[in-house]
């Protein structure tokens, strides 16, 4: 059986490492890797750290190119791939424009496509934009739907897909984590807590999203400005290179006493810092996964989650945008011992780490 995996983000690389290098392992598979670049720096530093070496490098990133532009180039340069490697299976993880083009690649050929991570949904196809679409789109084509929760498959079974091609399997983030944990923390982790957080509680920050660009992303950097202002905390937040993040950032929080601001950090050592993280504050889907690992608190600073399944475990909460409702959230699990050894004792809903086998199963019984 040939097997084409294709990713193109980090996100998308940390969820597909786990499959690729199980998928590398298994007999009777002939497994290949096409990556689209679509984050060139960060998706680089992901396949380093899982020895995955690409088949096929479409290197598409370009700055500030349109969802338009980028869509039509993985259309132009995916395709010839297909055509040369001849998959039974196209594999591919989540909601990314390289998902949502991929699958649409994969029916156009004729090719079986299995949709990793399927069956996620907020209901409004604006948030998260244009992830809701694009996963939308790889469920109409997918031929297996691997569903990381139950929560995941009853939204695909609502949608008419016939329960004998979807498959509940956890999530393989948490196959991915339970890898990197255990490598060596890297040094410039173990400098930054020595330096900056040895008496002090560390609210780490991850927000990107593009539903956050503008006014949102200035109302959340308000509130980590007013945060810092708190005795014994200090906010590391490593920002994203897309420049509508990195100017309100850097105009609002920049030179700010106890707010360190980093450029993106590797997977790894992002890893070891969310270990040491007291509170952590996000609009990252993957974080709402790999947080409650380790049972730090986590503060969604969107309206929606495609992810209700760690809101209602209680391990994530919603807290929208607006500066009032973040600072007063994050206050109250600072300072309320009770709330938050509620959600930091809190059952992890994503799986236990055995994802990847039942993805790669599935394929073999098909």
């Amino acid at each position: 059986m040939k097997i084409l995996s294709v990713f193109g983000t980090r996100p998308e690389a940390v969820k597909m490492a786990p499959v690729v290098k199980l998928l590398q392992k298994t007999a009777g598979i002939e497994s290949k890797v096409c990556v689209t670049a679509q984050h060139r720096q960060m998706l680089d530093q992901v396949l380093n750290l899982f020895e995955i070496q690409p088949d096929y490098d479409l290197d598409l990133m370009r700055d500030n190119q349109s969802l338009a532009q980028l869509s039509a180039s993985i259309f132009t340069h995916l395709d010839p791939v297909l055509e040369d490697f001849k998959p039974d299976w196209v594999l591919a993880q989540g909601d990314t424009t390289t998902v949502a083009i991929t699958s649409l690649l994969s029916y156009f050929r004729r090719i079986k496509f299995g949709h990793v991570e399927a069956g996620l949904r907020t209901h409004d196809k604006w948030q998260p934009f244009p992830e809701e679409i694009n996963r939308r789109i790889a469920g109409v084509t997918a031929d297996m739907h691997f569903a990381p929760t139950d929560w995941s498959r009853d939204n695909l079974l609502r949608e008419g897909v016939d329960e004998n091609i979807i498959k509940v399997t956890g999530n393989t983030v948490i196959d991915a984590l339970q890898f990197v944990s255990k490598q060596s923390e890297p040094q410039e982790i173990t400098q930054l807590v020595q330096e900056k957080l040895t008496s002090s509680k560390l609210i780490l920050v991850t927000a990107h999203r593009r539903e956050n660009f503008g006014k949102p992303m200035e109302d959340i950097c308000h509130a980590l400005k007013e945060l810092s202002q708190e005795a014994g905390v200090e906010i590391v937040y490593p920002v994203h290179l897309n420049p509508n993040v990195q100017e309100p950032v850097n105009r609002i929080l920049k030179d700010v006493d106890h707010i360190t601001l980093l450029p993106p950090l590797d997977y790894l050592p992002l890893v070891h810092l969310m270990k040491h993280a007291t509170l952590i504050l996000t609009d990252s889907g993957g974080i709402q996964e790999e947080a409650p690992a380790f049972g730090v608190p986590t503060l969604v600073l969107r309206d929606v989650t495609e992810r209700p399944e760690g809101v209602k475990a209680g391990t994530l909460k919603l807290v929208g945008t607006e500066t009032s409702h973040i600072v007063e959230e994050a206050k109250r699990l600072l300072y309320d011992k009770s709330a938050y050894a509620q959600m930091a004792k809190a059952a992890n809903p994503y799986g236990d780490g055995h994802a990847a086998e039942m993805i790669i199963q599935a394929l073999l019984e098909k």
